[in-house]
């Protein structure tokens, strides 16, 4: 993976957002996949009925769970998301949707690992 391209997980961040203890991250991890697809579920309803400030919400909270674990790829795609909802422009919110969702089926086995 070159520089310009973005974590799927950083180990390095993830461990210092954690304080350092990898028992607390994987604590975090652990609820984070336990959660997570509510999460993205909410995410999904916002979408189909097109409630922007919803999307806005539920983008947000994802983001910042993502970001815990340095995972470049999924914050990035919540942030656009999390963007477009706020600007009311959803012409391309599912497309970001879809790479928002590989980005986390990407994550999973990164976190259950740690």
């Amino acid at each position: 993976m070159d520089s310009s391209t973005p974590a799927i997980l950083d180990r390095e961040v993830a461990l210092a957002r954690a304080g350092g203890d990898i028992e607390l991250l994987r604590e975090i991890a652990t609820l984070f996949l336990e959660n997570y697809s509510d999460w993205l579920n909410d995410l999904r309803g916002a979408v189909s009925s097109g409630n922007a400030h919803a999307i806005e919400r539920s983008a947000h909270g994802l983001k910042g769970s993502v970001a815990n674990f340095g995972a470049g790829r999924a914050v990035e795609a919540a942030a656009q998301i999390e963007n477009m909802g706020r600007r009311g422009d959803l012409a391309e919110v599912a497309e970001v949707l879809h790479t928002l969702e590989l980005a986390l089926a990407a994550l999973r086995p990164e976190l259950a690992s740690l």
